[in-house]
């Protein structure tokens, strides 16, 4: 997935490797309590996620994904700090890997015909949890998490 987000993401902009975002916009002021929630959540077992196929993002194409383990862990998380949950991320996330975005639709059409064929169905294992923060320009990096269950 990396090597397709570097061949079709606005080079610009792709400051991240790939990646399934949980949360947009947690606040910073519960940055502690969100590691150890992480380092708890890490130390169990890598949750199994499948590639579903090409999802349309309309200016941009990304790889959905399926996992109701990782939703699981999401939800965990979500419930923990539900006073502080934006109204976006409220709602249950639909898991991609984001392989383009900012573009044309007519681009992204284009990109999600080629890769329709391409993209098969396969069972994975997420490798860890990751922490991000955004202040404006590109996303700082914070820490990863390995799972380790």
């Amino acid at each position: 997935m990396n090597a397709l987000r570097q061949a079709h993401f606005p080079p610009e902009r792709n400051h991240l490797a790939a990646h399934v975002t949980l949360f947009h916009a947690l606040p910073p002021s519960c940055e502690e309590e969100l590691r150890q929630e992480l380092t708890r959540l890490a130390a169990g077992p890598a949750p199994e996620g499948q590639v579903e196929g090409v999802m349309s993002l309309g200016r941009g194409t990304a790889i959905r994904l399926s996992s109701p383990a990782l939703i699981g862990l999401r939800e965990e998380l979500a419930e923990r700090f539900w006073p502080l949950l934006s109204a976006q991320d409220q709602h249950r996330p639909r898991l991609h890997v984001t392989v383009q975005n900012k573009v044309t639709a007519e681009a992204a059409r284009a990109l999600q015909a080629q890769l329709g064929p391409a993209i098969r169905a396969e069972t994975f294992r997420f490798s860890g949890l990751g922490l991000h923060v955004y202040a404006g320009g590109p996303w700082h990096y914070v820490k990863s998490w390995s799972f380790r269950g």
